[in-house]
């Protein structure tokens, strides 16, 4: 039993309020994972603006890496929370369980992101050679390289958060990842 609360808005500060309200209004509620940000005076006003900055990959590629991510790192509530956008923007579930796997046989392109993402947060940001290779051939550049290492900090942040505090989840559960190929 986690001994973290996911505070209600009369709970936190008048500026997490007033970011609770924007939530709520832009999602229809505030997500558990959000509202235990606002343990912090700060944390949750920096993580949403990093996690809404300016970046090169579109939505379908980061929900890609997110879900890539959020698998390596064993994040109940991200991969719940990252398999209902996915499916939001497209993605089957059998391509959501293999972008998890850390690929996507269905397109070349997401397949070399997929593989970096997972890479990348195996091994700490020490990349395999090969991996990188096959993602610049797979026509990513290296701002792209940036952006990905930049998200998968993002990520990496909530899974840690996540999975310390261990918050009670909100999403549908994903389901389990089972043997994929990837």
């Amino acid at each position: 039993m986690s001994i973290f609360n996911v505070p209600k808005r009369e709970e936190v500060s008048t500026a997490n309020q007033a970011i609770f309200d924007s939530l709520e209004k832009a999602v229809g509620f505030v997500p558990n994972l959000f509202a235990t940000y606002a343990h912090s005076e700060n944390a949750l006003g920096n993580y949403l603006n990093l996690s809404n900055a300016k970046t090169s990959l579109k939505t379908k590629e980061k929900e890609v890496v997110n879900l890539a991510v959020s698998e390596v790192n064993n994040c109940i509530y991200c991969l719940s929370a990252h398999t209902a956008i996915s499916k939001m923007n497209g993605f089957t579930e059998d391509q959501i369980l293999e972008l998890r796997a850390g690929g996507a046989s269905f397109d070349d392109k997401l397949d070399a992101l997929a593989r970096l993402a997972k890479n990348i947060t195996e091994n700490r940001g020490a990349t395999d050679a090969a991996i990188l290779d096959n993602f610049f051939a797979a026509g990513w550049t290296k701002e792209n390289l940036i952006d990905v290492i930049v998200l998968v900090g993002d990520k990496t942040i909530s899974n840690y958060i996540n999975n310390t505090t261990e918050i009670p989840v909100d999403f549908p559960i994903a389901q389990p990842l089972e043997t994929v190929e990837a």
